[in-house]
């Protein structure tokens, strides 16, 4: 199967790719999980990549691609997903860890004192 278009290919214009670029750092590969569509080499990332160009190029801003992309694969595409019911974990969870931790510090320090 031949590759998307523009997945290994810039924009002519240099304006429209940094804004295609930086969106592309931002949105998660589905297959790789822990690399950016602009990172990884998976057929998906390509795929994608040349969609955010394909809709760059035809005057979308990346506000509106990226929301078109987490309506088709969930918030969990963005490195950034909005506070939502859906994501509240995504965003305590670090909160509740750095609290576990501060917890569990200090009842070390403690415990060393006695």
């Amino acid at each position: 199967m031949p590759t998307a278009p523009l997945a290994y290919t810039q924009l002519p214009d240099p304006a429209q790719e940094a804004k295609a670029k930086a969106l592309m750092e931002t949105l998660r590969c589905l297959v790789c999980q822990g690399q950016s569509i602009a990172d990884s080499n998976a057929d998906l990332a390509a795929d994608m990549r040349s969609l955010v160009r394909q809709r760059i190029q035809s005057g979308e801003t990346p506000e509106q691609v990226r929301a078109w992309l987490v309506k088709r694969y969930g918030s969990w595409v963005s490195y950034k997903p909005p506070l939502a019911a859906d994501t509240l974990i995504l965003w305590i969870a670090p909160l509740l860890l750095f609290a576990l931790g501060g917890v569990l510090a200090v009842g070390s320090l403690k415990r060393r004192r006695r």
